[in-house]
């Protein structure tokens, strides 16, 4: 029996130009956008972005995917800092504050998991609708070449300008993610024990363009 890698359980084929391009020839771009603390605004405020979330769906002729990535936060990192700069401060007064500090930090966090949430949107474009606007109504195979690509690439940016354009209408900003980006964080999914701890493999320069 032949062994699988892990990529056979893999819905996409590559990474390129930031674009995520699927096995059966669609082609996604993620967005990481930014978060609000809904609960802190007025009522006003409120209902105003509530509405402004509503146009902005509306506004919408295509599908999107909206992903929430939840991960514990290990700021170990964060705490050995403070410990070194414990050690070098001279004034007594500030070297007692400082370990107060991280024993208070390191008591939050024993007490409990701390998550960091990190806000995604994916936004979707077909092969098919690539052929289409090429004046094709259907092609026998459905074959990704450099001209149907680099046309889908075009429409897929535009929509992902208009997704950018609904969402700061919200007071949300977002960014599409780079190829790199986009690997590190299929990656992290696959290893999240690694990720939450910082860490993340070399990928080689050919694997980033």
């Amino acid at each position: 029996m032949a062994k699988l890698s892990s990529q056979n359980f893999l819905k996409f084929d590559q990474v390129r130009d930031g674009i995520i391009i699927l096995k059966n020839k669609g082609l996604r771009s993620i967005l990481m956008v930014s978060s609000l603390n809904f609960a802190l605004k007025s009522t006003e405020e409120q209902n105003a972005i509530l509405y402004q979330f509503q146009n902005f769906l509306n506004s919408l002729d295509f599908s999107c995917q909206i992903v929430i990535q939840s991960r514990r936060l290990n700021i170990v990192g964060y705490l050995d800092k403070l410990e070194e700069i414990e050690k070098k401060e001279e004034n007594e007064l500030l070297k007692l504050q400082i370990a107060e500090y991280r024993k208070f930090i390191k008591g939050i966090m024993e007490g409990g998991n701390i998550m960091q949430k990190t806000f995604y949107v994916v936004v979707p474009f077909s092969l098919i609708e690539a052929q289409m606007t090429g004046g094709k109504k259907k092609l026998p195979k459905l074959a990704l070449t450099e001209e149907i690509f680099q046309r889908a690439k075009n429409q897929l940016l535009q929509r992902v300008e208009f997704v950018i354009l609904g969402l700061r209408a919200c007071g949300l900003q977002s960014i599409p993610l780079s190829t790199l980006e986009v690997t590190e964080l299929f990656w992290s999914l696959h290893h999240p024990l690694e990720a939450e701890r910082g860490y993340y493999p070399e990928i080689p320069p050919e694997l980033t363009q």
